[in-house]
């Protein structure tokens, strides 16, 4: 991607280097920790997921305390400002999109960059999680080693892949203010497991799609995209879709279990975002599991 001359984003909370206590009464992270099959991907929201379901109450957490002035690489600088202007493009991006669309004012979310595990508004989260989205604080959360994850242990390495899964989430936020997101919570919470995961995977794909409408636009305002970045981008949703990650980790896939939606589906909402940059096409709600 070429950012040279953006601008970055100053809706960003650096936790880097700062601890947390231990969360009482947070027993349900360690079942969902799990999951980390399916969120050493992404994460996707992750958070709301938790909160929906009850395992981590807001407010629990210890306040934040400053322990170690961390001396930070060259490189994790370089990813800290790359993500800050990530997000700013998403801001411009967004902001014109609901303009034009009649969807109101834009209100950008909150990037929170941490090392290992911080208090959020849906509970403690962790690095073990991906990063994440968390609409009771509408924050996103990262911790920087993920992308050197996605790299040695997916992969998945690139810029613009690294971009993906930071539209990615904000995607969670624009359904967030849209109303889809606490209106598919609503539903899961009153559905057994396999239905709310039916549920789960319109979300996920959803903010797939949202991720490539703001990679059309942002290319067309700033001419960001360079050759190979599509195919960076593709190779991270292929190799995130949960029958991927599963068949890796066991052998065999659940599709039953699936919360984020096959490889094939993520690269094909992921693409239709890119090509048509048209917020209309992002019907995942209004589609069959076949049509998916």
């Amino acid at each position: 991607m070429d950012l040279e001359g953006r601008r970055e984003s100053s809706n960003v909370e650096d936790r880097r280097g700062m601890s947390t206590g231990r969360m009482a009464g947070i027993g349900g992270i360690g079942g969902l920790i799990i999951a980390g099959l399916i969120t050493l991907l992404m994460g996707g929201n992750l958070g709301d997921v938790l909160q929906n379901a009850g395992t981590m109450g807001m407010g629990m957490g210890q306040e934040q305390e400053n322990v170690d002035p961390t001396q930070f690489t060259e490189q994790e600088q370089e990813l800290a400002a790359f993500s800050k202007k990530i997000l700013a493009g998403t801001e411009d991006v967004w902001t014109k999109v609901f303009q034009e669309q009649g969807l109101g004012r834009y209100t950008p979310p909150t990037m929170v960059l941490y090392t290992g595990s911080t208090s959020t508004g849906c509970g403690q989260g962790s690095a073990q999680m991906g990063p994440f989205y968390c609409s009771a604080d509408q924050c996103l959360y990262i911790d920087l080693s993920f992308f050197s994850s996605m790299r040695q242990q997916l992969g998945a390495d690139g810029d613009f892949a690294y971009a993906y899964v930071i539209a990615h989430e904000v995607g969670h936020h624009v359904e967030y203010l849209t109303g889809t997101l606490n209106k598919a919570h609503q539903q899961m919470s009153r559905m057994n497991e396999k239905d709310a995961n039916r549920i789960s995977v319109r979300l996920e794909l959803l903010a797939d799609f949202y991720a490539g409408v703001w990679a059309h636009h942002d290319n067309k305002m700033f001419g960001s995209l360079q050759q190979g970045d599509l195919e960076e981008a593709i190779i991270c949703a292929q190799k995130i879709g949960d029958d991927y990650l599963q068949k890796r980790a066991q052998g065999y896939d659940v599709p039953e279990s699936f919360t984020h939606g096959t490889s094939a589906q993520r690269m094909k909402w992921l693409k239709l975002g890119l090509q048509t940059g048209d917020v209309r096409y992002g019907n995942t709600f209004q589609m069959s599991d076949a049509q998916l």
